[in-house]
């Protein structure tokens, strides 16, 4: 456990970046710092292993105060990942996810073999090993500097925007790999961020924090939504607070419609529905309006607006389905991501209303 106890960072010239922040990180859990420039959610992270050092007030871990430890140590005990990788230009793959291992004494195979190991766990392939950072794409870049920060096995880990350089698509992978990783590893890890989606994604708990390095409110996800403490976490949330609210909510019991499909290559049926799912192998590919189909049905005719939700779905994913389908029903698969059935938003509603969920 982290703790923070009337911590403050004032600058010389009067500037303060931190502000009494009292904040408890639970073991093996994500706390998410979420904020507008200036909050000082990155000096906050940084005064856990004294890259800062605080004006006053105590940090501690596991009940020992970090300003009792040695610095270089107690780094050497945390992982830690920033915004561009920082990456080694001169050192390969490899060698820079065996960075702490070779400092905390690790042999050279030892380190090598554990550097290995992470590479896979993180989706990098072994056939990168050799190459130099700037021979890697930055979402690659990033997997490295995730599994180098984990290289040694610290129970802490602390993330400074990690993923925020990266595209859209890239960003959301790693996200998932993050949250796949850390079901499996439980690290105590502090995640710093300036998206509030990003934040109640990861989170276990979100602090968010004004500007003037203010806590303003520390909270699950859900109750955050669900009561936010005043005006300025509300607007930091935003107005679409009742959608984001929908991925934390159980899924009621909705029922599942039969749908027409076809396969590519075949004829819409005469008495077709004005749209039918388009499916491969199982999978759904997309919608076709069978009015504007010419003979067999090809690629070209396919409308992919729609997204696609499992059976284990949020109401949130659920709802996005049917309300983004050209076809107003939402595509279910199941966990080999064929098809089950479609849904509609209307239902949904009307089961959340009732307080089914």
């Amino acid at each position: 456990m982290i703790r923070f106890d009337d911590v403050t960072k004032e600058y010389p010239g009067g500037t303060v970046a931190v502000n009494g922040l009292s904040l408890t990180i639970p073991t093996g859990q994500i706390t998410a710092l979420v904020g507008p420039s200036g909050c000082g959610k990155t000096t906050s992270l940084r005064m856990i292993n004294r890259m800062i050092e605080p004006t006053r007030g105590l940090i501690s871990i596991d009940g020992k105060g970090v300003a009792d430890l040695d610095a270089a140590t107690l780094r050497r005990g945390i992982g830690y990942v920033i915004q561009h990788a920082g990456l080694f230009p001169h050192r390969t793959v490899l060698d820079n996810v065996a960075t702490v291992p070779r400092l905390l004494g690790w042999d050279r195979a030892k380190a090598r073999a554990a550097a290995q190991d992470w590479m896979e766990r993180v989706g990098l392939s072994p056939d990168l090993a050799d190459r130099y950072p700037s021979q890697l794409s930055g979402g690659q870049q990033q997997r490295v500097g995730v599994a180098r920060a984990l290289a040694a096995d610290p129970p802490i880990l602390l993330m400074d925007e990690p993923f925020s350089a990266v595209d859209p698509v890239v960003r959301q992978q790693l996200q998932s790999e993050l949250l796949r990783l850390q079901a499996e590893l439980h690290k105590t890890i502090v995640f710093v961020t300036h998206d509030i989606d990003e934040a109640l994604l990861l989170g276990n708990q979100v602090a968010v924090l004004r500007v003037g390095g203010i806590l303003a409110q520390v909270a699950r996800p859900a109750d955050l939504l669900a009561a936010p403490a005043d005006d300025f976490v509300a607007d930091f949330l935003g107005r679409d607070r009742g959608i984001r609210a929908l991925s934390f909510v159980g899924m009621p019991r909705l029922p599942l419609h039969p749908e027409l499909t076809l396969a590519l290559g075949e004829v819409p049926p005469a008495d077709a529905p004005d749209w039918m799912l388009v499916v491969e192998g199982g999978h759904p590919l997309g919608w076709v309006r069978t009015a504007g189909v010419q003979g067999a049905v090809d690629t070209s005719d396919l409308n992919r607006s729609g997204t696609v939700a499992s059976l284990t779905a949020s109401p949130r994913e659920v709802l996005d389905a049917a309300l983004s389908s050209p076809a107003r029903r939402g595509v279910l698969v199941d966990e080999a991501g064929e098809f089950v059935g479609t849904v509609r938003a209307s239902e949904l509603a009307t089961l959340l209303e009732a307080g089914q969920a």
